[in-house]
């Protein structure tokens, strides 16, 4: 979509998580995709218009590719499903549809250059990809914090964009339990957090992210990081660290679970 221009934008219900901006398609159709970003979990398409698209996949949404001018997406437009709420028609040919069959997504329209002042975006911590996330600041995020560090890697105000699957991940690597108060991590152990956090997300993306019930890519196809999961979701099977012999175990913290090794995570 970057560079190339919305020709037809078709809104097929009023809204999703939140209603639909006023005029969504007639204010979208015709607008040139400036760039795109990401901040979090969003998606931020910069429009010509001077306004800029912020759209969120929720629990089970994804944008799906059709059409012959995106690079390797070489797709012949599908029919319509149910569960297709909005469909970007671009001016070289291609469509981009975006599926949501829970409807937990969210789209909005925003004037251009106030991300900081956007209420979804306006608290957000840094990127845990970005250099403002480094060992300094994230020892001094958690000190004197009396959450689980789990429940404290979630906050998105602490560090934009982490998800349950990857924190519990990080910190079976970390080999620190999700139930330890995170002010309670040393500086310097906090500090060990941030390139396992990179290198964790890193590995998931090259995989195409993690396809448990809904997630697809963009050409349909589904992600593989799950096949590298050394505890999420694996309840009972034997720990992957090497030489360990732990078994792992689920809780549930704040409502989500929590995967890890007892014996190797303290």
């Amino acid at each position: 979509m970057a560079g190339q221009v919305i020709a037809r934008a078709e809104v097929r219900r009023e809204g999703l998580r939140w209603p639909f901006p006023p005029r969504m398609a007639e204010r979208l159709t015709g607008a040139r995709v400036a760039q795109l970003r990401r901040r979090s979990k969003y998606i931020l398409a910069d429009l010509d218009t001077s306004e800029t698209l912020l759209i969120h996949l929720g629990m089970s949404g994804r944008m799906l590719i059709s059409g012959t001018s995106l690079g390797k997406f070489h797709h012949n437009h599908p029919a319509p499903e149910r569960h297709d709420h909005v469909v970007f028609d671009i001016d070289t040919g291609a469509r981009v549809t975006f599926n949501d069959a829970r409807r937990f997504g969210a789209m909005d329209l925003f004037p251009a250059g106030s991300d900081d002042t956007h209420p979804l975006l306006a608290k957000l911590g840094p990127e845990p990809l970005g250099n403002a996330f480094n060992e300094t600041y994230l020892a001094a995020a958690l000190a004197g914090k009396t959450t689980p560090i789990k429940a404290a890697l979630l906050d998105q105000r602490l560090v934009a964009g982490l998800g349950n699957i990857y924190v519990c991940e990080v910190l079976h690597r970390a080999g620190i339990s999700p139930k330890r108060k995170a002010g309670r991590i040393s500086a310097a152990r906090a500090g060990t957090l941030v390139p396992i956090i990179r290198e964790v997300l890193s590995e998931a993306i090259a995989s195409g992210g993690s396809s448990l019930k809904d997630y697809r890519q963009a050409d349909g196809e589904l992600g593989y990081f799950q096949h590298a999961f050394r505890v999420y979701d694996r309840e009972g099977a034997p720990c992957a660290m090497p030489g360990c012999g732990g078994e792992i175990r689920r809780i549930v913290q704040s409502g989500r679970s929590s995967f890890y090794c007892p014996k190797c995570q303290r």
